[in-house]
């Protein structure tokens, strides 16, 4: 199983090359699930159960993206 950081890698080296491509079905589910997290980590600062609820989000997303790859 690939872990988030690693995936993050992947994708932060994809960016550079493609400034005008569009982005692919994983590419937004990737984005989503980084704004996710992000938001996750913001809210943990505040409220810890409204950060739980967003990291639950977030990991729903990634499983969509795992389920995306294995196709």
């Amino acid at each position: 199983m690939i872990r988030s950081s690693e995936m993050l890698c992947i994708f932060k080296e994809k960016k550079m090359f493609g400034l005008f491509k569009k982005k692919t079905e994983e590419e937004k589910l990737q984005a989503e699930y980084e704004k996710l997290q992000k938001e996750s980590f913001e809210l943990s600062k505040i409220n810890r159960s409204q950060s739980d609820a967003k990291a639950a989000e977030a990991e729903a997303v990634m499983q969509k993206l795992e389920a995306l790859r294995k196709k």
